[in-house]
This record gives C-alpha cells, sequence and structure tokens, in this order.
C-alpha cells in the first residue's frame, strides 16, 4: 500500500471517530470518548503495523489486538467493519441493541474478529500477557531457523482504568519476568475518568512503575501517527521485554465543549455536540454513519496486505511440514483444534482399595493426560505442591527455557486472565488455588464461561474462612 498522505489518514481517522459517535448517539449508550481520543493510534496499527485477515480468522500466525478498554467498543467495531470483517453497518448502527453482534462491551467472537471478551477492566491487559505466553511456549517448542512460524505480536489499546486495576500490576510483573517481547501495549492516558481528573486517585509515575516491571517504555502523543508508528516499529524490535507506549491522548478529541471531560467518557455527546464536533473538525454533519468511499479502498488495502501476509506464512508452513515432519504434523493436530485426545492410559481409582484425596487423584490425571499433550501447560499461584498440579519431567516454562510448568507466583488474579489468554491461543490451560482464592478469579472464570474455553481449574480445600 502506497503511503498515505495527511489528509486521506485524517480522512479515516475522523471516520472512525464519527462512524462511532454516531452509533453511541443513536443507541443513546455508550462511549464515544475513548474512539474519538483514540481513533489515530488505533488507525496507524491497524493500517502500518497490524498483521490480519478478516478471511481467516484464526489464522495462528496472526497478531492479536485486545481492547482492553473495552468501554471504547465502538472504536473496534468500527475498526472490524471497515476491515471487511463480518460485521456490517446495520450492526455498526444497532450497537448495544439485543442479540446484535456489537454489544456494549466486546465479547470473544473470533469470526468477526473479537479475540477476547474486555469490560472487566484489566482483565483484557492480563488476557493479552496469556496470548504472549503462548505465543513464548509455542515459539520455543516450534520454530526453527528460517521458520518463524510464530513470531507474532500482542498489541492492546489500554486505559488508565486498567492501569488502576491491581490485576494489571500482577500481569505486568508475570510479562515482565518472563520476557513476553512480543506484547506492544498502547496505553491511552487521557487523564480522565468517570469522575473526573485521574488527579484524584492515580498520581503515579506508570513510566517508572513499568521500567520496574522490566518492561521497555516509550512516550509519545496519541495524535501525532508519525510519533506512534515509529513507536510501534521500535518496540517489535524490543524481543527480550514487554513494551509499553504511553500515548498522550485526549478523550472526546474533536468536541468544542467536552474534550478533556468526563462528560464524554460514558454517555453521548448529545445532538447538538454531536454537530459542533462534526462542525469544528470539518465533517460532514449529515448523513450518520458516513464512509468516504475513499476510506473504504484505504482500509480493503490494508486488509489485501495482510492476505498477502496470510499467504506467506501458509507457504512458510507447508515447507515446515517437509523440513519437520514429527512437529509439523503435531502442529496440523494444533490447527485443527484436536489437541484433547485423551490417552488410554489414564489413572482408575477403585473405592476397594482405600480413599484417595482428590488433590492427589487430580495431579495424576494431569502428569497422565500432559505427557500426551504439548499444547497443554499450566500451574499454580504458587502452590503446586500442596494441590498437585505440578508436571513431572516436562520442564518449566522461564524466560530462557521451554517448559510445560507455569509459575504463576502468588498472582490469582492474574492466573485467571492469563489462562483465559492461553486457552484463546488454541491450547489447553491449568491452573490451581485454595478455593478461597477463587474468588479474586471471579471476573476471567466468568469470561472463560461465556467463551467455552478449554481451562482447567484446580480448587483445593483450605480452613481460611470457611469455619470449623
Amino acid at each position: 500500500m502506497a503511503k498515505l498522505t495527511a489528509s486521506e489518514k485524517e480522512k479515516c481517522i475522523n471516520t472512525l471517530r464519527f462512524v462511532s459517535a454516531d452509533a453511541v448517539e443513536k443507541a443513546n449508550s455508550g462511549h464515544p470518548g475513548m474512539p474519538m481520543g483514540d481513533a489515530a493510534m488505533a488507525f496507524t496499527l491497524w493500517s502500518e503495523h497490524l498483521n490480519f485477515n478478516p478471511k481467516e480468522t484464526n489464522w495462528h500466525g496472526r497478531d492479536r489486538f485486545v481492547l482492553s478498554a473495552g468501554h471504547g467498543s465502538m472504536l473496534l467495531y468500527s475498526l472490524l467493519h471497515l476491515s471487511g470483517y463480518d460485521i456490517s453497518l446495520d450492526d455498526l448502527k444497532n450497537f448495544r441493541q439485543w442479540e446484535s453482534p456489537t454489544p456494549g462491551h466486546p465479547e470473544y467472537d473470533l469470526k468477526r474478529g473479537v479475540e477476547t471478551t474486555t469490560g472487566p477492566l484489566g482483565q483484557g491487559f492480563a488476557t493479552g500477557v496469556g496470548m504472549a505466553l503462548a505465543q513464548k511456549y509455542l515459539s520455543m517448542r516450534f520454530d526453527k531457523p528460517d521458520y518463524p512460524l510464530f513470531d507474532y505480536n500482542i498489541f492492546a489499546i489500554t486505559s488508565d482504568g486498567d492501569l488502576m486495576e491491581g490485576i494489571s500490576s500482577e500481569a505486568a510483573s508475570t510479562a515482565g519476568h518472563l520476557g513476553l517481547g512480543s506484547i506492544v501495549y498502547l496505553y491511552s492516558a487521557n487523564k480522565i475518568t468517570i469522575e473526573g481528573s485521574t488527579d484524584l486517585a492515580f498520581t503515579e509515575d506508570v513510566e517508572k512503575r513499568f521500567k520496574a516491571f522490566n518492561w521497555h517504555v516509550l512516550k509519545v502523543d496519541g495524535n501525532d501517527t508519525e510519533a506512534v508508528s515509529k513507536a510501534i516499529r521500535k518496540s517489535k524490535k524490543v524481543t527480550d521485554k514487554p513494551s509499553l507506549i504511553i500515548a498522550r491522548t485526549h478523550i472526546g478529541f474533536g468536541s468544542p465543549n467536552k474534550q478533556d471531560t468526563s462528560g464524554v467518557h460514558g454517555s453521548p455527546l448529545g445532538a447538538d455536540e454531536l454537530k459542533a464536533s462534526k462542525e469544528k473538525m470539518g465533517w460532514p454533519v449529515e448523513p450518520s454513519f458516513h464512509i468516504p468511499d475513499e476510506v473504504r479502498d484505504i482500509f480493503e488495502s490494508c486488509a489485501k496486505k495482510g492476505k498477502r501476509h496470510f499467504n506467506k506464512w501458509s507457504k512458510l508452513f507447508k515447507a515446515y511440514c517437509v523440513m519437520h515432519e514429527k512437529e509439523g504434523e503435531e502442529l496440523k493436530r494444533y490447527f485443527d483444534g484436536n489437541v484433547t485426545e485423551l490417552p488410554e492410559d489414564l489413572p482408575s481409582f477403585d473405592p476397594k482399595d482405600g480413599g484417595v484425596a482428590t488433590r492427589s487423584a487430580s495431579g495424576k490425571f494431569l502428569n497422565a493426560v500432559a505427557k500426551h499433550l504439548p499444547f497443554m501447560l499450566g500451574g499454580s499461584a504458587d502452590l503446586a505442591p500442596s494441590n498437585n498440579t505440578s508436571l513431572n519431567d516436562l520442564g518449566n516454562l522461564q524466560k530462557e527455557t521451554l517448559g510445560q510448568n507455569i509459575h504463576y507466583g502468588i498472582r490469582e488474579h492474574a492466573m485467571g486472565a492469563i489462562m483465559n489468554g492461553i486457552a484463546q491461543s488454541g491450547l489447553i490451560a491449568f491452573g490451581g488455588t485454595f478455593l478461597v482464592f477463587s474468588d479474586y478469579m471471579r471476573a476471567p472464570i466468568r469470561i472463560a464461561a461465556l467463551g467455552s474455553h478449554k481451562v482447567i481449574y484446580v480448587f483445593t480445600h483450605d480452613s481460611i474462612g470457611l469455619g470449623e
């Protein structure tokens, strides 16, 4: 695709802004501020860096995009519609309506390009870490010299709210420890929450915090598309640690009276303010949902670029299967979703032989299955010796070592979401903790249930908080 002019970029960015604002206005509900503020960096990512193919939504070599700031869901739906995914203009007009594929927060729908469910803040951030952990495992296990099948990136747009939630700290610490270099997160620092300025409750130095987590950190103007693109390129080259691009953005960008205010955080602009915003930005007031043909052509070119990347990757995989036949057969099973065949030598337990602790039986089962399933990995929140979740002789997944055991540390919040990210990458994830700590995982458990992901929870009994 030829390099776009400043005018062409602005037209595409304003299309994203005002299609999103129109949808929220029509629904009389939703969040127009984040799409208006983040459209510039989102367009830059999708048009210049993201490898995607709307006709092959489960292509395993694709980049992943997570809208962790799920309240800005119309930005994602607008991107998906324009990029050729199965989201129609009528679907955009039915935003937040019953049985519409465009709910108020993104819900996992891979056929339409929605990689994960987001809404509970911090979940998308942590789920993306799980996707990156899966990428690291697959790359370490299967990639060969000249055959980088799993060199994709995990991109996300994350928000002030995401970073305030404790789960993001747990997940960021995990990602930094493991050196998950496939992560490139765009942090939309618009400094506004529902109650007002972030100065009311959030004044930490995010740059120093993430550097302490062993992340690569850059700072840019979120509306400067050249600076954003340069930061993404630089971050993609950093492969030994995750990257956070702190982008100063302006919520409700272009709104004469509501930009940089909480008034555009969770409610429509209102007819008068929407009209004034379009006039200020030189955008047609009518018709609503205006999409210039030129913009459709540009997005179509972006999708064609992704299709070419997909075709190149498919040829690489065919050659891989010739050169590395055994691994190729394993990957074909994985790509077909056939990763759950149970072996015949499963342990059995007869009551006549006496009682067996459930955690012991669970541990024997996990070990019997995992040694036959290279696509099964997991661990415990620092409780493996107690809940028997260690996989014997299958190694530990660390920054420099390959294994199927994950040491989550004492991070149940993050563990649940990371498991979802692993499962949404097509692997089987398991995790264990004491039953009382499962309350920390309630949000990711609900999200897993919505997506019917392949996750296994091992909750063992303990006496904390359970009475006598």
